[in-house]
């Protein structure tokens, strides 16, 4: 089955057909580091994980680049004596990648600063002057636009035409031949540190946001690429201009544009300049990072997501349920594992393949999941082993088995040792006892344990206990 995604330029579903299929080629424009990162950023670089993680499966080898913005106007702007820019921007990069890190998104093949870059970003400028699609600003302030009437086709990834749109506010509107044109290159400030700034043909400065995708992901990927991703409020203007002035310049460019929803709160987008943000580090401190991963990918990663405590209770409640099968499967069906179907289950590959539909991945593993423990309880062990194994690879694909050692904590396991001795302690007393038919005395440990919320099954290889959920 072919795989389809929605292509924001195209407006509608597109068969993906990759430029090499040997080596898939996907670029996320990643945080800009002036503070920390909320949870919409971690569900943004969650839903780029997914579908790395996919194409991987069914392609084999995904090169994937996500950047650092660390020279921004914000970056400047929230920095101080005491901490200097590029400091600040060091460690809110730190933060971004253990955000990451907690809720098992895979690091990138390649994360490349925009400090990094700054000759391929003046490469890049000098073109786009010399084809006539940008110039320098005529008062000497050192500033660069791109002329965005000189390029017919600007406005083509969000369907605007120029006149709709408003004035650009990213550099001084002094030197603009029309209000939308963006800054290439920053032309330096007094009040600006002199170390944020880098000689060029035009004078010192630094460059626009917007050049800094254009320039990394043709340094790392080429001209032409299969993926651009990032959060739905990137198509305009980061994306648009940056479609805009590498096009202009030449390149082809992606070939797809991907766009994950947004994080919502009463409605509105959670964004720091609203002030309505939960900090990742908040959610990861009060729910564990696999609860996290698991709410986060459970809506579509087009679809906006409203969070709230029902959401981790959910799940919560159905990483539970994933467990306890799990366990259970692979406790009674024993060693010797059977012969089992390879690949997956057709309503999961069809989920998939559907513009990453996780929403109806996560009801086949329960599907399997259902399906598994009706043949445990019938006794059938040979017969569940094939759900037991289809539930171990969905998971594992969508990076949510709860059995995977990446979500082994030391802190947790001791408090797991130590109630399975207490459990274990009391189901010893409740086999004495009936040994001993003392029937009252084991049923008020079974009712003990019972009200506890933990479960009995008796086994012929003995009994073992599990959590209700």
């Amino acid at each position: 089955m072919t795989l389809r995604l929605y292509d924001t330029r195209a407006q509608q579903l597109r068969d993906f057909v990759p430029l090499d299929p040997e080596n898939i080629t996907m670029y996320v424009c990643g945080p800009t580091v002036q503070s920390g990162p909320h949870i919409g950023h971690v569900r943004a670089a969650l839903s780029f994980d997914i579908l790395r993680r996919w194409l991987t499966h069914r392609y084999g080898r995904v090169t994937f680049v996500r950047n650092v913005t660390d020279i921004d106007d914000k970056v400047i702007a929230n920095a101080s004596d005491a901490e200097p820019w590029w400091a600040l921007a060091y460690r809110m990069e730190q933060e971004f990648t253990a955000a990451y890190a907690g809720i098992g998104i895979l690091p990138p093949t390649y994360e490349p600063r925009a400090t990094a870059s700054i000759p391929q970003m003046q490469e890049l400028i000098a073109t786009l002057i010399e084809r006539g699609h940008a110039y320098p600003a005529p008062d000497d302030s050192g500033d660069v636009y791109f002329d965005v009437r000189s390029w017919p086709e600007y406005g083509a990834l969000t369907h605007q035409s120029v006149d709709a749109m408003e004035a650009a506010e990213d550099a001084d509107p002094r030197g603009k031949r029309n209000s939308q044109d963006f800054a290439l290159w920053k032309g330096a400030k007094s009040d600006e540190p002199g170390d944020a700034h880098w000689s060029s043909p035009w004078g010192a400065g630094r460059p626009g946001w917007h050049i800094e995708c254009s320039a990394m992901s043709k340094r790392y990927l080429g001209g032409e690429f299969d993926i651009h991703g990032g959060g739905l409020d990137l198509r305009f203007p980061h994306h648009e201009n940056e479609l805009a002035q590498s096009t202009a310049a030449g390149d082809a460019f992606a070939r797809y544009w991907v766009h994950n929803g947004l994080v919502t709160v009463d409605g509105q987008k959670m964004s720091k300049s609203l002030g309505n943000f939960t900090l990742a580090a908040d959610v990861l401190g009060a729910h564990d990072p696999l609860v996290v991963r698991y709410a986060l990918a459970a809506a579509h990663y087009r679809s906006s997501l409203d969070l709230s405590e029902s959401t981790w209770a959910e799940a919560d409640a159905a990483l539970g349920r994933i467990r306890t099968f799990l366990e259970r499967g692979q406790r009674l069906a024993g060693p010797g594992w059977a012969e089992y179907k390879e690949g997956l289950p057709t309503e999961f590959w069809e989920a998939m393949n559907d513009d990453l539909a996780v929403p109806r991945a996560l009801a086949a593993i329960h599907s399997s999941i259902r399906s598994g423990n009706a043949l445990l309880d019938a006794g059938k062990h040979e017969e569940a082993k094939q759900d037991v194994m289809d539930v171990m690879r969905m998971t594992d694909i969508l990076g949510i088995n709860p059995l995977s050692t990446q979500w082994a904590k030391t802190d947790a396991n001791a408090e797991s040792s130590a109630l399975d001795a207490l459990v274990r302690t009391m189901i010893e007393q409740r086999a004495t006892a009936r040994a001993e038919k003392d029937w009252a005395a084991a049923d008020r440990i079974r009712d003990a344990i019972a009200a506890a919320g933990i479960t009995l099954e008796d086994t012929p290889a003995g009994t073992h206990w599990s959590i209700n959920g």
